[in-house]
């Protein structure tokens, strides 16, 4: 898809999290409309951003002035002021915006944004802090979980399935987990193959439930 084609969003509170959420989607060509209370803020995205306001995302006029009925999506990036986040949130429901991802700081904000029309609700303290204890921990490089308890890390491939084939080692049979792809330092990135080779200094892309990931390195750790 083209980015001329790619939908509008609309991404309020332009914090470190709001910041880094929009920037992205516009460097993926979509036009995006930030919006905050703070002018500092603002002005910080103002040459970055399709468009940039300061405006107060809880009252359901201003946004309604704003325009934002004709958004399909928008992300709510407000962590540290709950009330404007769920006022916004909700003010966001009451106008038709169809895709609302908020931003959460703890379970009970999470709860509640859900209750009041968040489609998605975004942990990133919590989603961070997992993936820091988890490098720290063993021998991950990095580990990503999602909602639905699956996980996919990167490891530096264990010397027991060293110098073997994907389908020799049978590490799905074993272990439960699915090697996803393989990177050899002088080689491109490859798609995981039953007649890929491993070999010690490789890395490892592999993905499965948490409790399937965490037993897998743990053994490759010992």
């Amino acid at each position: 898809m083209s980015a001329d084609k790619r939908k509008p969003i609309l991404v309020i509170g332009l914090g470190r999290f709001g910041q880094a959420v929009a920037k992205s989607l516009k460097r993926m060509g979509h036009e995006v409309l930030g919006v905050d209370c703070n002018p500092q803020s603002v002005q910080a995205m103002a040459d970055t951003l399709t468009q940039c306001v300061e405006a107060d995302t809880t009252d359901t006029e201003t946004l309604r002035r704003l325009g934002v009925e004709d958004f399909e999506a928008a992300v709510v990036g407000i962590g540290s002021d709950i009330e404007a986040s769920v006022l916004t949130t909700l003010a966001l429901s009451d106008l038709g915006v169809t895709q609302i991802w908020a931003k959460a700081v703890n379970d009970n904000h999470g709860r509640i944004l859900d209750r009041t029309g968040a489609t998605n609700i975004v942990y990133p303290e919590a989603r961070m802090g997992e993936r820091v204890a988890h490098i720290l921990s063993g021998k991950m490089i990095d580990y990503i979980e999602f909602d639905d308890d699956f996980a996919i890390a990167k490891l530096a491939a264990p010397k027991d399935i060293a110098e073997k084939t994907l389908g020799q080692s049978a590490i799905r049979t074993h272990h439960g987990i699915t090697v996803v792809g393989v990177k050899s330092p002088t080689k491109d990135f490859e798609y995981a193959q039953p007649h890929t080779m491993i070999e010690l200094g490789d890395l490892l892309i592999v993905s499965g439930t948490r409790q399937n990931v965490e037993r897998f390195v743990a053994a490759a750790s010992g």
